[in-house]
């Protein structure tokens, strides 16, 4: 019975994280400038594989393989904020302004 909802769980958390990762990768491909698609990856990204790592957890039991996962969960929390930081300031200091739509604009492209 507690496998049942085990597995559930983790299939629940690992689909989740799943979904979370295929929206950054259309937020890739849809957003219109680099900071908004810096953002949605680096969100995305961070969400996305921290409830896969959950899930795997979930997975593995209290063994061995846990504390590697929560290792790794640890790493990616703390370090993928911190690159993303990094290269969007890195693309500040470089020149790269933001694209700004005004709302003359936006309501134009919303009537089309």
């Amino acid at each position: 019975m507690i496998d049942i909802i085990i597995n559930s769980a983790s299939a629940i958390l690992m689909g989740a994280g799943s979904i979370f990762i295929l929206i950054g990768a259309l937020g890739l491909v849809r957003l219109p400038d680099f900071y908004t698609r810096m953002h949605a990856a680096g969100v995305t990204d961070t969400l996305g594989a921290e409830l896969l790592l959950l899930g795997m957890m979930l997975q593995a039991g209290l063994s061995l393989v846990t504390l590697k996962l929560v290792l790794i969960s640890l790493f990616i929390f703390f370090t993928s904020p911190t690159s993303t930081h990094a290269v969007a300031n890195a693309a500040r200091v470089m020149g790269l302004r933001p694209v700004s739509i005004s709302e003359d604009n936006l309501i134009s492209k919303e009537k089309n």
